[in-house]
């Protein structure tokens, strides 16, 4: 399972983060950094499920 952002969707609002900061780093300005296709460790493939699902900007997305 990978994650990734649409950067510029992601308004900074950090609940990601929220749910598992390692999966779901912020930069400087508290955006997402999480970029593109970045790979989930099998034990954390329930935590980037409910990370993306918070997003209220759909910004973020799951490929198996």
């Amino acid at each position: 399972m990978r994650i990734s952002v649409e950067s510029d969707q992601c308004a900074g609002i950090g609940q990601c983060h929220e749910v598992d900061p390692e999966l779901f780093p912020l930069d400087d300005d508290g955006y997402s950094a999480v970029g593109k296709d970045r790979d989930v460790p099998a034990d954390k493939e329930e935590k980037a499920r409910i990370g993306v699902d918070s997003c209220p900007m759909a910004a973020l997305f799951i490929t198996e």
